[in-house]
């Protein structure tokens, strides 16, 4: 009998232990946020051995057309999230990832519930607001520099990939909003970006997005003098987000800044 307890005893530390090792690995966390009376599903990537004993990066990233709804699992199928699950055993920074409805763009109260789900995963996640970066693909890279612009200085750095600025001949909706009639739209753009430091990124083929965007506010950017960086991938379509996490420089780039004077 005594036998059979200490080995049942053993099982059960055994178990415990596995569930520790288990709890403390990489993992994504479903939460949501209300704005206005309407639900906003959003994921949070928690790293390995997240501690509330100290605080943590967090990275905001939003997704493209083709993963909204309200699923909250799309916005995990391209981009950041993917890469994660790859490549993120040792990734050192909360990410969150909201989901935009069905028919919309990162404006308006979409915007404000992508920025509400940061500042609830800041909140939970013991997050830095001197280290808060933002990146985003397609409909995101547009959400990037919508953003950056409503909420300047919030960031550290952004790293905006395949976006624009002004709305598609088939997608008008698609653009920074806010922009004063008759202003050049980029360097309206930079004005309010500025001092963010941002890395571009596009593919020069890219037939969805016209690079001449992500070009002329990279011009803008180094008119202005704000810290800017500008990749274009010869060769490369619209799925410049693939070439872009795979890009050793991007994340000691990104961390490299932080946001001094962040209460």
């Amino acid at each position: 009998m005594v036998m059979k307890r200490a080995g049942w005893l053993a099982a059960v530390m055994l178990l415990g232990m596995v569930s520790a090792s288990h709890a403390s690995d990489a993992h994504f966390v479903a939460s949501e946020v209300t704005v206005n009376g309407h639900r906003y599903p959003f994921q949070v990537f928690v790293p390995r051995d997240w501690t509330a004993n100290r605080s943590w990066p967090v990275v905001l990233f939003l997704h493209g057309s083709g993963e909204r709804g309200n699923d909250n699992e799309a916005q995990l199928k391209q981009g950041l999230p993917p890469w994660l699950d790859k490549h993120g055993a040792d990734f050192p920074a909360v990410v969150v990832a909201p989901q935009a409805p069905d028919d919309t763009v990162w404006s308006g109260e979409v915007e404000r519930a992508a920025v509400a789900a940061l500042e609830k995963s800041i909140a939970t996640y013991h997050g830095d607001r001197s280290r808060l970066y933002l990146t985003g693909l397609s409909m995101g890279g547009y959400g990037v520099w919508q953003v950056a612009v409503d909420h300047p200085g919030m960031f550290a750095a952004a790293a905006p990939i395949c976006g624009g600025i002004v709305g598609l001949d088939d997608m008008p909706e698609l653009k920074v909003y806010g922009v004063p009639k008759g202003a050049d739209p980029y360097a309206w753009v930079a004005s309010k970006v500025k001092p963010t430091p941002v890395w571009i990124f596009h593919g020069a083929l890219d037939d969805q997005v016209p690079p001449a965007d992500s070009r002329a506010m990279n011009k803008a950017l180094t008119a202005s003098g704000d810290e800017v960086r500008y990749t274009e991938f010869p060769g490369v379509n619209h799925g410049s987000w693939v070439p872009t996490y795979d890009s050793p420089e991007l994340w000691p780039w990104m961390f490299s800044h932080t946001k001094d004077g962040a209460g």
